[in-house]
């Protein structure tokens, strides 16, 4: 019984920390910077990731591509981050989250609607996390197009800031 109840307040407490971490982090460095910071770290990944994936195709390395495609996918989170905190204020705190929050915005806004960002993020989510990295499923022809799936999908959450809010 008792250990029942330290694990639900152990996980309330760990809630409450990470929100608080969130809440603090766009305080103290301002919305608008923060929002460019996740812009500048998703790039970052994007060509980290990018060179990686390829070299590691080049060179029939499995786990360089593996450790691309996760570093591709989280251009991805870094540039959703950067959308979500840009129109609603927030940094979500898990990938259901996430989801959710793109589809909040494909209702509220018309433009992130007919980008169908929320699909497209599930859909890297799959191919580059999912099936690459975790299960290690290497389809060449897949990953070079993902790395411009991924690219793409940046352009479009920046424009997307640039326009809204």
């Amino acid at each position: 019984m008792w250990y029942s109840v330290c694990r639900v307040i152990g996980l309330v407490v760990a809630v409450l920390i990470l929100f608080l971490c969130c809440i603090s982090v766009v305080i103290g460095v301002g919305v608008i910077e923060r929002v460019r910071i996740y812009l500048e770290d998703a790039w970052e990944f994007y060509r980290r990731g990018r060179e990686e994936l390829l070299r590691g195709l080049e060179k029939g390395y499995v786990y360089e591509v593996r450790d691309g495609a996760e570093k591709l996918w989280n251009a991805v989170v870094q540039a959703t981050n950067a959308l979500i905190l840009h129109l609603l204020g927030l940094v979500p705190a898990s990938h259901w989250e996430w989801r959710r929050k793109l589809m909040e915005l494909e209702g509220r806004f018309e433009e992130v609607g007919k980008l169908g960002l929320c699909d497209r993020y599930c859909a890297r989510e799959r191919h580059l996390r999912g099936m690459t990295f975790y299960e290690g499923i290497v389809d060449e022809d897949l990953l070079r197009y993902e790395v411009q799936k991924v690219e793409r999908y940046l352009r479009d959450v920046e424009d997307l800031i640039r326009r809204l809010r």
